[in-house]
């Protein structure tokens, strides 16, 4: 039933979701394996009931982020990049975790095509030639995991296993979840294609709680959030991607920027930790899209610029170093400095900046200012 979180999804939306959903995605394997053609729809159709038969009792399903909101808004202005989908479980004990992991890897087998001696192939082999990355939560408040399935396009399958998780969006416009029970239902029971006057009723919620609301945020491009003090360190850089896209912040989200800074430090103190959260962030957020790498950083160090209020001086300049060292490597990545050898940043570089070959690209004196010795660049470094 609707209530003020939720709405019946429309005869277009039902279309969208469905071609979603049927739409086979490759899964691309490692060295020698082959790719996989996969629907979304097999492939959580095999994925539970397998953890049905291992005795996981699955609650529901769910099609969570920028695939939600991409079929409830066509014209999205996220876009639809990764299919996130959300299988809502009783996860008790280590056991279930792995039990899990199992019934993944078993699924996979069911794509693979034919003649493939699946015999010989363990869990560990597909999940080196399948698996982009795995996660596992377990605290008091938060019990989950994580399966990516790799995708060289940047549109993963992502399988999100959730027993318990306290926080489930960051800002409105990531809040949609659409109940995929009642179509997988009709998938497995009726003889008939859908139709405008032939198809289940399906639910779309935005945990945000007043889902019409978050909708006008995301057909509008509004920054807008709730219990900001919940928000974790990944908030920030979430907030800043949502900038670069064209979304705005009133002054009431502004005024939240030093929150999210000091989220994002509490969480990553350590410049090494900073380190390895951005670059992972831009690799995975950024494919296709490798020339808004740089007006993601500039929007970032702009932002930890104006609003850290939480840190020490040097660690401040520390993080403002890493962010602007980060866009210089993209400009040059991209052959937009014409000769790397030339620039210059003028500030001592923390001590990582050796262990992932920045010498190559950059000369670092001692001064607390980013700059650089030929005058055609000074505009495009961010500088504080």
């Amino acid at each position: 039933m609707a209530s003020e979180s939720s709405r019946a999804l429309s005869w277009p939306q039902v279309r969208r979701l469905d071609r979603l959903l049927t739409d086979c995605i490759p899964i691309h394997g490692r060295g020698n394996f082959p790719t996989l053609q996969v629907q979304p729809r097999r492939i959580v159709t095999a994925v539970r009931r397998r953890m049905r038969e291992q005795g996981i009792q699955v609650r529901d399903v769910r099609l969570n982020g920028s695939a939600a909101s991409h079929v409830l808004l066509a014209e999205s202005a996220l876009g639809y990049k990764d299919l996130d989908l959300i299988f809502r479980a009783e996860l008790t004990g280590e056991r279930a975790f792995q039990t899990v992991k199992d019934c993944v890897m078993d699924a996979l087998l069911d794509f693979l095509p034919a003649g493939v001696n699946t015999d010989k192939i363990s869990p560990s082999t597909l999940k080196e030639a399948y698996v982009q990355k795995m996660v596992k939560v377990c605290t008091d408040s938060d019990r989950w995991s994580l399966i990516s399935l790799s995708n060289n396009c940047g549109k993963n399958v992502e399988l999100k296993f959730v027993d318990s998780l306290r926080r489930q969006f960051e800002f409105s416009v990531d809040s949609f979840q659409i109940k995929l029970d009642s179509l997988l239902l009709f998938y497995e029971c009726s003889e008939n294609p859908m139709a405008e006057n032939f198809h289940p009723s399906i639910i779309g919620e935005s945990v945000y709680g007043d889902f019409d609301a978050a909708l006008d945020h995301l057909h509008n491009k509004i920054i807008c959030t709730r219990n900001p003090e919940e928000i974790r360190g990944g908030g920030l850089l979430k907030y800043c991607h949502l900038l670069v896209r064209g979304f705005r912040a009133d002054s009431e989200i502004k005024s939240l920027q030093r929150y999210m800074c000091s989220r994002f430090f509490i969480d990553f103190s350590d410049i090494n930790e900073q380190q390895r959260k951005l670059e992972l962030y831009l690799q995975n957020h950024f494919v296709g899209l490798e020339d808004r790498k740089y007006d993601y950083l500039a929007t970032l160090h702009k932002v930890v610029n104006e609003s850290t209020v939480c840190l020490m001086g040097h660690e401040r300049r520390q993080t403002l170093a890493l962010i602007a060292i980060l866009a210089i490597r993209v400009l040059a990545e991209q052959n937009i400095i014409p000769n790397v050898a030339n620039v210059t940043c003028y500030y001592q570089p923390a001590p990582y900046v050796a262990d992932v070959n920045f010498s190559n690209y950059y000369i670092a004196q001692v001064q607390p200012v980013f700059t650089c010795n030929q005058e055609s660049f000074s505009s495009w470094l961010p500088c504080n």
